[in-house]
């Protein structure tokens, strides 16, 4: 009896079934990334943005409450000038850079958390430091188990010279720790820098 060196058949299937899926989830995310301009300014940034991060699973907090937001159909409704986003948690969400239009506008955000966010890598801080409006009101970044980001969107968040805390842990891709921390503790010496990157 001769011995097959290929794969059966039901193996096939199940990698075959599982690209797929992977496939469909990666188009599904891109499409709740994409940015709708007319929605923007009919709603506002930051009911835009809000609808934005959580239907891609994230959560909000606005100014003046205490309560995160995290689901999608039960956003407040009223006054739109009421409700603007202080902070955000990315926590384990698929947003990606080219829905980081949404952020351009939003003027009162303090607090960003990444973790755990297997779409952001060193784009998506880069495009968050060249936002003008984040420049000024950003205080608080923490950027956690993101496998995709470097010592370049590391460093790059010297442009956020408002920022006053940084937490920075288990991140793989970062490869010169030494270096790009006292690169980034120069450029921001107000800054509290933390970090747990062995």
């Amino acid at each position: 009896m001769l011995f097959s060196r290929t794969r059966p058949l039901s193996v096939v299937r199940i990698v075959q079934t599982q690209v797929i899926q992977r496939s469909f989830w990666g188009w599904l995310n891109a499409v709740f990334n994409k940015v709708d301009h007319d929605r923007i300014k009919a709603v506002g940034p930051d009911r835009a943005a809000s609808e934005w991060l959580l239907r891609c699973g994230a959560s909000v907090r606005f100014q003046g409450f205490d309560k995160w937001q995290k689901d999608y159909n039960h956003l407040p409704t009223g006054p739109l000038e009421k409700f603007k986003i202080e902070a955000i948690d990315a926590t384990e969400s698929c947003i990606m850079s080219n829905g980081f239009d949404y952020l351009d506008y939003l003027e009162h955000v303090e607090k960003i958390k990444f973790e755990r966010c297997i779409y952001i890598q060193d784009e998506c801080l880069e495009r968050l430091c060249r936002i003008e409006h984040l420049q000024k009101s950003l205080q608080s970044l923490e950027i956690i188990s993101c496998g995709n980001i470097t010592d370049r969107g590391i460093i790059s968040l010297h442009h956020l010279k408002n920022l006053s805390y940084l937490f920075l842990s288990d991140l793989p891709g970062i490869e010169e720790k030494e270096r790009t921390l006292q690169v980034l503790q120069k450029a921001l010496p107000a800054c509290e820098v933390q970090a747990d990157l062995q």
